[in-house]
């Protein structure tokens, strides 16, 4: 069972060599109250039932039982239309060596956006004609975690998505895809890996990007008393989106305050490419009892006018 279960977590990695698909409205840095509150930087992080999204290697590193849900919202003001908004919410639940999880997000942009037009080799279009778009997606995910040997970890979540559009150009779609992770701990070292849409999946006139981020954590409650976790994430390539080219470095620092009952949390990052827009964050999560957490975040813009917030509960232990 062990052997099998270590077999279907690796074959989807041979994918990982695959150049990148081609573009969408999806970004990283959507969910999870704890990641957001961080600034994005949680691929070597990643130890809730969040990591069905950000890292699913990291599930085999965290409690026996998670389980997440929340919502969250952000507004972007550019500078030039398109101007969007962004809602998300989830429901991720972990029992290693499985999890599972449900996450919907809806965009919407508001003036003439940009997309990527079939044939075109990754060229911007501006449909002006359709001054408002909105895309809603739903996506159910299969998370299975392996770990190789001591401290590696990997794994992978299988995901159904289906996907609509405003425009009526199109009706909606679905298609499966996958995410791919690993994860290596080292006392307070950790080493984090991810491929996300491994398939770069069609779902009509809207393609899943392929992302992939790298990422390192420092952990001090491993060598000290000071419950402090300090982060930093980087996507290893660009990718396009509805509104231009996305290529991402976060920071992040989560720790525990007022005996241990209050998490807080802090980050920021930055678009090195296309707009270069930057986002600073914080967050908090408050103990109502043992194992039982309410948490919070927010978030606001650096040359686009960004801002948002969320809110989530989380058990576990």
């Amino acid at each position: 069972m062990t052997k099998s279960l270590g077999l279907l977590v690796l074959v989807p990695a041979v994918m990982l060599a695959f150049p990148p698909g081609p573009a969408s409205a999806q970004i990283v840095e959507v969910v999870g109250s704890r990641a957001l509150g961080m600034g994005g930087a949680f691929v070597a992080v990643a130890d809730d039932s969040t990591a069905t999204w950000w890292n699913p290697a990291g599930q085999a590193a965290g409690g026996l039982f998670d389980v997440a849900l929340g919502w969250a919202t952000t507004d972007i003001e550019n500078s030039q239309p398109p101007e969007r908004h962004d809602e998300a919410a989830w429901f991720a639940l972990a029992t290693p060596p499985i999890g599972f999880s449900y996450y919907h997000l809806r965009i919407k942009e508001t003036g003439p956006f940009r997309t990527i037009a079939p044939g075109s080799g990754g060229r911007d279009d501006r449909r002006a004609a359709v001054p408002d778009w909105s895309l809603s997606a739903s996506q159910f995910g299969a998370t299975l975690v392996h770990t190789l040997v001591s401290d590696l970890h990997v794994g992978t979540t299988l995901k159904y998505v289906r996907a609509s559009e405003s425009s009526g150009l199109t009706d909606a779609n679905n298609a499966f895809d996958l995410d791919v992770g690993g994860l290596f701990v080292k006392g307070p070292v950790r080493v984090g890996a991810v491929v996300r849409n491994v398939l770069a999946a069609e779902l009509g006139a809207v393609n899943l990007p392929r992302q992939a981020r790298v990422g390192v954590a420092f952990d001090a409650s491993q060598v000290s008393s000071r419950a402090v976790v300090v982060a930093l994430d980087a996507d290893v390539d660009a990718y396009d989106t509805a509104y231009g080219e996305r290529r991402v470095v976060a920071v992040g620092v989560e720790g525990l305050a007022f005996g241990r009952r209050i998490g807080v949390r802090a980050g920021a990052r930055f678009n090195t490419v296309g707009a270069e827009e930057q986002a600073y964050t914080v967050g908090a999560s408050v103990a109502v009892r043992s194992g039982v957490y309410v948490d919070g975040h927010g978030v606001f813009g650096g040359a686009d006018d960004e801002s948002g917030w969320g809110i989530g509960a989380r058990v576990t232990f």
